[in-house]
């Protein structure tokens, strides 16, 4: 819902009542993951999308439908279905997708949720998806404080509440399965989490030309990013426009009072593009400490083999060690800033989900795991 919030909330200010299509779950190969948010508006304007332009067609029409009869409807799309080809599901895999009606009296929060995304505060929206009639469609809307509307009963709100805010401190959108009052043992019931946790987190170490293609490549993937830099003359603003934030400070102090302030988590990414020991070494040793999901440093492989030997001289175990991506990136032939970017930021998405970097040609299989 992030991506078409603006359109979603001006509708929803005017009175107007849109038909929403979320994917709750998928399998094979699927081209968007659980939380991907169509809309329809209600001048039939199409924002948004549920698979990348395969089912859009029968969810555009579904969405209209509920904007009619208010009607909440879970449809399932698969190859193997007898009208797959004709809604254009053709990639083999299967889209779970919960279709709704969005107005001012079915979700009279949406002002509120969407303030939260804005300030960056954590906040989930949790729908019944599945069940009884009366429980569908319901939601709850969680965050830090108090939560707000009902799935239908207490029992269950509760049990929802304490899953979904594992789900939002993860950052990540799920369904929770439970039985008819809640119990976490039950079946017949299930409960979509749309979490929308602060974007998070890429902090570039050094400020080079390549940080800039790397703050601009880290902000395209949803990451905010930082740049930091000891050296005043090269950590300004108007060198990287694209960062959200600049700083100057030694790196590992930076990194390490992050870390004392809670504003690191376990989806942070560090890049240290600087390859000058004097900062390289000290930074590198604390973020190799932390439980981040990505650490990487750039350059060649003289200057690799003497970064690995001064981290451990200076203590940094093996095992740490070999969680360090060096040299930075995925071997693409990379040449310019913006092409070292593209290696760097596709070494990320790899480790992120578990890719090989091999051309997709010459392999075989699923494509998304």
């Amino acid at each position: 819902m992030r991506d078409v919030l603006d359109d979603l909330l001006r509708w929803w200010q005017a009175g107007q009542p849109v038909g929403m299509a979320t994917v709750v779950a998928t399998w094979k190969s699927a081209p968007r993951q659980p939380g991907a948010t169509m809309l329809v508006g209600p001048d039939g304007t199409a924002v948004g999308s549920v698979s990348g332009g395969c089912v859009e067609g029968a969810v555009y029409d579904l969405a209209q439908e509920a904007i009619a009869d208010g009607v909440p409807r879970l449809q399932r799309y698969g190859v193997s279905d007898d009208d797959a080809f004709s809604v254009g599901l053709t990639c083999g895999g299967t889209i779970e997708l919960f279709v709704e009606r969005v107005d001012r009296e079915s979700f009279p929060w949406l002002a509120e949720v969407a303030e939260s995304i804005d300030k960056g505060e954590p906040v989930a929206v949790l729908t019944c998806v599945d069940g009884p009639p009366e429980r569908l469609g319901r939601h709850l809307v969680i965050g830090p404080g108090e939560r707000q509307g009902t799935l239908g009963s207490a029992r269950l709100d509760d049990a929802a509440t304490d899953d979904g805010r594992g789900l939002l401190a993860a950052g990540r959108n799920g369904v929770l399965h439970y039985g008819p009052d809640g119990q976490r043992r039950g079946s017949g019931l299930s409960v979509l989490v749309r979490a929308y946790a602060p974007r998070p987190r890429m902090i570039v170490f050094g400020a080079i030309d390549f940080a800039a293609a790397v703050a601009r490549i880290g902000g395209f993937l949803g990451y905010r990013v930082t740049v930091c830099d000891a050296r005043p003359v090269f950590a300004t603003a108007k060198r990287f426009p694209e960062a959200d934030e600049v700083i100057v400070d030694w790196p590992h102090r930076y990194l390490t009072a992050e870390a004392e302030g809670g504003r690191i988590d376990e989806r942070t990414v560090v890049c240290v593009l600087t390859h000058d020991p004097k900062f390289d070494v000290p930074v590198l040793q604390v973020a190799l400490d932390m439980p981040l999901a990505y650490v990487g440093a750039m350059g060649s492989r003289r200057t690799h083999d003497d970064r690995l030997a001064r981290l451990r001289e200076a203590g940094v175990r093996d095992d740490a060690l070999a969680n360090l991506a060096s040299p930075i990136g995925l071997d693409l032939g990379a040449r310019t800033p913006e092409e070292t970017a593209v290696s760097i930021a596709a070494e990320i998405i790899a480790s992120r989900w578990g890719g090989r970097g091999v051309r997709l040609s010459e392999t075989t299989g699923r494509i998304h795991r």
